[in-house]
């Protein structure tokens, strides 16, 4: 079922939005060649404490994988897609990308935002592919207002990313939030006719994620049961807002 949230509601989801907008920036600064994922875990898990909020995927079970989440942050470099695991063994190097995914739960509403970002300077075939999915997410805002349907959103993602020779992830995709992490609908980054594909109405926040592969789709999960890579190895980015459907059209909650 797809709740639609209120305007009062919609104002409190922008406060959890823009907390998250907030942590990714600063996280942004430590983003250098030898910190690691766990230093950006620690900065993390302290904002969201310092502001009074809960952290989103923090002992957040999943029935699929069986297990509960132990981290603040998803930490994912280069061929990881998403869901890596924050470490104090996994050292940021120049040229790498790190892709950060958090959330968090404020006065009972949930805000969750995705960025990626390279640590020093990355080769021009790296830095494209970071263009091309923020791009894409670009193209996709626009078209979260009343009237389109969820198809409008999910082939413009697509279409951007495969006619710039770049492939987008099926298993896993963006989803509906609100009192919740995850609500419906799922929002994937292609077009599925087996898929629902409701009409887009006002209230409803969808969080949308493009997730891009430089090579072909194909994902496995590692051993450690969370963290998705490319089959082939070739890089990924990841970016994701939160947008709700309003009167005045698309409202990003995850950025100012």
């Amino acid at each position: 079922m797809i709740i639609r949230k209120t305007p009062t509601e919609l104002e409190k989801m922008r406060l959890a939005g823009l907390l998250v907008w907030q942590i990714l920036e600063e996280l942004r600064k430590l983003i250098v060649p030898g910190a690691t994922t766990y230093d950006l875990e620690s900065a993390a898990e302290k904002m969201v404490a310092g502001a009074g909020a809960r952290p989103a995927f923090k002992n957040y079970y999943v029935p699929a994988v069986g297990r509960y989440y132990k981290f603040v942050l998803c930490t994912s470099l280069n061929s990881e897609i998403i869901h890596g695991l924050p470490s104090t063994r996994r050292v940021l190097r120049e040229g790498d990308i790190v892709k950060i995914d958090t959330g968090v739960s404020l006065n009972g509403y949930y805000g969750d935002s995705a960025t990626t970002v390279p640590v020093g300077k990355i080769d021009e075939k790296t830095e494209r592919l970071l263009r091309v999915t923020q791009e894409a997410l670009d193209l996709a805002v626009p078209n979260v207002r009343e009237g389109n349907r969820l198809f409008d959103i999910s082939g413009t993602v697509q279409r951007h990313v495969e006619s710039n020779g770049y492939s987008v992830v099926r298993e896993f995709v963006g989803h509906g939030i609100g009192t919740k992490l995850h609500e419906d609908p799922q929002v994937p980054n292609f077009v599925d006719p087996r898929s629902a594909n409701p009409r887009l109405k006002e209230g409803m926040v969808l969080a949308i994620e493009p997730m891009v592969c430089a090579g072909r789709p194909d994902t496995r999960v590692l051993e450690d049961h969370w963290t998705a890579v490319t089959k082939d190895g070739s890089r990924a980015a990841h970016f994701e807002h939160c947008v709700a459907v309003t009167s005045n059209g698309p409202w990003i909650l995850t950025q100012p």
